[in-house]
């Protein structure tokens, strides 16, 4: 065999073994990332307070997108695949994610541990409001437990002992650090807000909402919730005409001019409440159950709640 034709073949075969090693190495990499500690978030909004804690310690895996509705959103196949291939899931619970529940329960009858944030952060029961709702709820465990940053700060302590306890490979005195660094900026935001809202007269903090969200805020904060345009604690149901005349007079009764939406629903239902009771209603957007894209005006869960009570306050003090 003369040189010319050995050369292309120890070509060939010297490609051969790179290739090999390539993908050996591309496997390699896929089970080091495999390896990796990983914890999956069903909702944003615990998805940026769980990688406040985590930080670089394991891989945090957000299933529901910015501006997306916790009640409704789904998951691909892909993404349920993920809660059994997890070392943590955590999830709101309390009937939030009523499309993704089932597959949290599936990754826990698997073996996998879950979280239950909502359920650990001493939850409130829906109460009948003059509106006439939610009357199918009342009694029934109130999901929306972030709306109150010292129950999220009593969550956010549990999930760092979830994570230490079930996640392994992570430093415990890195996630506690992060803990306790994340535990004073909502101890900060807490006076914040009492201080912000201190500047709403007694007599205007009354909410009217998109549907029943802001109960666990009202408790801390001393508003009264008069009502919901949709007299659920869900986005799935639908008001009849009688809610709205309900929600009207309520409203009328207890002179409220100002209706809060969430800023990732349609407002069409505060709209019509507004034509109903006339022009000197105002609709004012707000964050209530979804975070945004970074830089968007809700990016995290402490730029959220800023910005809801700045729109709160702004709006109430003004009405």
């Amino acid at each position: 065999m003369t040189r010319q034709t050995q050369e292309p073949r120890r070509l060939r075969t010297l490609l051969l073994v790179v290739l090999t090693l390539a993908l050996a190495g591309a496997g390699t990499g896929c089970a080091s990332s495999d390896d990796r500690p990983r914890v999956v978030v069903t909702t944003n909004i615990l998805g940026d307070i769980t990688q406040e804690i985590v930080g670089d310690e394991a891989d945090v895996t957000v299933l529901m997108k910015p501006n997306a509705d916790p009640h409704s959103f789904g998951l691909s196949a892909m993404q349920a695949a993920e809660l059994e291939r997890a070392d943590l899931v955590v999830f709101n619970g309390l009937g939030l994610e009523e499309n993704v529940l089932r597959h949290v329960e599936a990754a826990r009858e698997s073996g996998v541990a879950t979280f239950e944030a909502g359920k650990a952060a001493d939850p409130l029961t829906f109460q009948a409001h003059d509106d006439g709702g939610p009357e199918e709820e009342a009694g029934q465990p109130d999901p929306h437990f972030w709306t109150d940053p010292d129950r999220v700060r009593k969550a956010a302590g549990l999930i760092a002992d979830q994570v230490v306890e079930h996640v392994d490979g992570v430093d415990e005195k890195t996630i506690r650090a992060n803990a306790d660094r994340y535990d004073g900026q909502l101890a900060d935001l807490t006076a914040w807000m009492d201080k912000s809202f201190d500047r709403i007269p007694e007599q205007r903090r009354a909410l009217v909402t998109n549907h029943h969200v802001f109960g666990y805020l009202a408790e801390r904060f001393g508003f009264r919730v008069i009502g919901a345009v949709i007299p659920s604690g869900t986005t799935l149901a639908s008001p009849s005409s009688s809610d709205l005349r309900s929600l009207t007079q309520a409203m009328r009764k207890a002179g409220v001019q100002t209706v809060f939406a969430d800023s990732s629903q349609p407002k069409r239902l505060a709209e019509v409440l507004r034509t109903e009771l006339g022009g000197g209603v105002r609709v004012i957007e707000l964050y209530s159950e979804s975070l945004t894209e970074k830089g968007k005006g809700a990016g995290t869960y402490v730029q959220m709640m800023r910005a809801n009570t700045t729109a709160m306050t702004d709006g109430l003090t003004a009405a």
